[in-house]
């Protein structure tokens, strides 16, 4: 009786194995996505939207990169000399570009628009308008080589 238990559980095994990994060959990008896959730490290359075939135990999704608009919203004030808080809206343009820097876009976008602001004489919510067209050039100069891009930014001057 052991025996035929073990030999059951032996059989199952054998059988579950390559239905999962097949299943787990299979990577579906949906619309508006595209992932980035690594193998051994290294880009292998970027997956579209649709059905994909990978290297099972080998190949793993490092960025799952969303192609629409997002946005980074700023609760702190974000420069020392200025009360200023907003909303940068942005979105990926060249994934190829963007997937090296993917993980640190909002530092970026953070660090950018604080260096941005640092250098602006005090402004008051009449120029707020001004201000945000100023700082979002002033992103787009530093996303754009990496393939991203700021389409707005709204600015709150307290």
């Amino acid at each position: 009786m052991l025996f035929f238990h073990t030999m059951m559980t032996l059989l199952t095994l054998l059988l579950l194995l390559p239905v999962v990994l097949i299943a787990s060959a299979v990577k579906v990008v949906p619309v508006g996505q595209v992932y980035s896959l690594y193998r051994r730490g290294k880009p292998v290359r970027l997956l579209q939207a649709g059905m994909h075939l990978v290297l099972p135990l080998l190949d793993r999704v490092a960025h799952k990169i969303n192609l629409a608009g997002q946005t980074l919203r700023f609760e702190q004030p974000l420069a020392d000399a200025h009360d200023v808080r907003g909303t940068v809206y942005w979105q990926v343009l060249e994934p190829e570009r963007a997937d090296a820097v993917f993980e640190q876009v909002d530092q970026l976008i953070r660090r950018g628009a604080q260096e941005a602001l640092r250098d602006e004489p005090a402004t008051d919510h009449a120029d707020r308008r001004d201000l945000s067209a100023r700082v979002k050039q002033s992103l787009n100069s530093a996303l754009r080589e990496r393939g991203m891009m700021v389409t707005r930014v709204e600015l709150d001057v307290a």
